[in-house]
């Protein structure tokens, strides 16, 4: 990681590490290698696109709070759906592992950077509000929730796209914009004896503001073209304050990586086309930049093909298509090495390199491929003579099995060298969590040798050490819940950085497998020569 930061002309106090699509686990399980790598380097914080508020949870879930379970911390701690990722779950899991046992100053803090809003909806503050009351032991809640009325007014989507619809403007709202404001001044006043809940309470009431700010713009009577054009760069204003609060608290004790869509991230401004209309506006990462200057860094991210989301590979002229003819493998290199190419097609999925985003940043991020199963399968048939079984219906496997993927040497087909599954098998194989949406896993038929080399370990001593591995957490070899006894080990969701290591040991099961048709073959009988 060292000579990743040598990439960059000053070590900078917010480094971004942009995507460019939702939804490719590809990013999220390089960023987590790159954060845990930075945390090395002394980062000590990571900020994510979802709600700041939300994020405290996460945190405390981070932090090692008792009565917060990893469950909580998925289904609360993140907004925009994003607990649901894999990814997000083995991040939370590997900064509380980091923090357990160190100093204050050497632990990881979790953030969220986002405002308390979708796209198309947003909730009143009638809950921040709350929040912000108990911490200071005042009982305003008959006045708040007098004059937020019906919380359906505020979270119909209508209240959005519709300025006659909001009460973003009302007397009510102008009324709760002033109330707000005076629990913020009551926080800074108690500030100087300050109760452990404080800072949580502050950011509540800083998202308090945040959505009276939001649903005030979705009021504004501009006409319907323009409507997407403000919400984006309100939301964005409101993303940059929460960057430049988070970096206020983190300052003393180090750097701080974010996360997100390029297009929140990126020092120029952000574009999108929408029906026939060209979108433009100032994204958090340009007021940032403007602010911090060469405090802030960028590393834009670029993808090849995504199986997951339908991406296929890019046209050779275009700029990722020639990243792709560079390197088989994901690698950081510095923008100013990317030479002029073409545009590619834009389908709201993913946004593509385009000139002034190379011009902008630091760094790319180039992803040739992201890995699903069908990935790993082309792989493991490439190798000579492997012949694959996938379950179904049709040849008699059961239902719970359907669609897993067997592969084989020759025509035993009674032991398979690798299998690819993406179910549970209910109280045999349950530990993986392969139930999961998109989660699947390579299991590979490693051998005692080997096994033993990877795990410190002969398969026969495993049970004395189930309990070291997490067998759910992505990118990391464990030995098979149910089969290492055997010999075999398994991945979850290896991302596309594993892939040299997972054809090494494809390479092992192969062999082994080659040679065991061979042994097969010697010992049968042959037909003796009529006489």
């Amino acid at each position: 990681m060292a000579s990743f930061l040598d990439l960059l002309a000053a070590p900078p106090d917010l480094l971004a590490l942009g995507e460019p699509t939702h939804g490719e686990s590809a990013f999220l399980q390089l960023r987590n290698e790159a954060f845990l790598s930075l945390a090395e380097h002394g980062y000590r914080s990571i900020a994510l696109e979802s709600d700041r508020a939300a994020g405290l949870i996460a945190d405390e879930f981070v932090r090692g709070v008792a009565d917060v379970t990893l469950d909580r911390a998925l289904a609360q701690g993140f907004s925009h759906g994003f607990g649901a990722y894999p990814a997000n779950r083995d991040l939370l899991l590997r900064m509380r592992e980091w923090n357990a046992g160190r100093a204050d100053a050497e632990r990881l803090t979790f953030h969220g950077f986002d405002a308390p809003v979708e796209l198309d909806s947003a909730p009143s503050p009638r809950h921040h509000l709350h929040q912000v009351c108990h911490v200071l032991g005042v009982d305003r809640s008959a006045e708040i929730d007098d004059l937020i009325g019906d919380e359906a007014r505020w979270s119909d989507p209508a209240a959005i796209w519709e300025p006659g619809r909001s009460v973003g403007r009302s007397e009510d709202a102008q009324r709760l914009r002033v109330l707000a404001d005076d629990l913020l001044t009551e926080l800074y006043l108690r500030a100087p004896g300050r109760s452990e809940g404080w800072s949580a309470a502050f950011v509540h009431a800083t998202a308090a503001v945040e959505l009276l700010r939001y649903h005030a713009a979705a009021a504004t009577p501009v006409a319907q073209e323009e409507r997407f054009n403000r919400l984006a760069a309100v939301r964005d204003a409101l993303m940059a304050e929460n960057l430049l609060a988070i970096r206020a608290v983190e300052a003393h004790r180090g750097p701080t990586v974010v996360f997100a869509h390029n297009a929140h991230l990126q020092r120029h401004q952000s574009t999108m086309t929408l029906a026939d209309r060209q979108l433009t506006w100032a994204g958090a990462g340009a007021i940032v930049a403007a602010l911090l200057g060469d405090r802030y860094a960028v590393i834009a991210g670029s993808l090849g093909a995504s199986p997951a989301l339908g991406i296929g590979a890019p046209a050779a002229s275009t700029y990722e298509g020639r990243l792709q003819q560079q390197a088989s493998l994901p690698r950081y290199l510095p923008a100013a090495d990317i030479a002029p190419a073409e545009r590619r097609t834009h389908d709201h999925r993913y946004f593509p390199l385009d000139q002034a985003t190379i011009d902008h940043a630091d760094l790319v991020l180039h992803i040739p491929t992201g890995v699903d199963a069908a990935v790993l399968a082309d792989r493991i048939l490439a190798l000579p003579d492997v012949e694959q079984v996938v379950a179904s219906e049709e040849n008699g496997s059961p239902e719970a099995a359907w669609g897993d993927r067997f592969f084989h040497v020759g025509p035993d087909r009674r032991q398979p060298f690798a299998t690819i599954v993406e179910h549970d098998v209910p109280g045999f194989d349950e530990a993986a969590q392969l139930d999961r949406p998109g989660v699947f896993r390579l299991n590979l038929d490693l051998g005692r040798a080997e096994f033993e080399r990877l795990f410190g370990f002969p398969p026969k001593e495993f049970e004395e050490h189930r309990h070291e591995f997490d067998f759910a957490r992505l990118d990391t070899l464990a030995p098979h819940p149910g089969y290492a006894l055997y010999g075999f080990a398994g991945v979850v969701m290896p991302g596309p950085h594993l892939l040299p290591e997972v054809d090494r040991l494809l390479a092992v099961a192969h062999r082994r497998a080659v040679d065991r048709h061979e042994r097969a073959t010697r010992r049968a009988p042959h037909p003796q020569s009529g006489a």
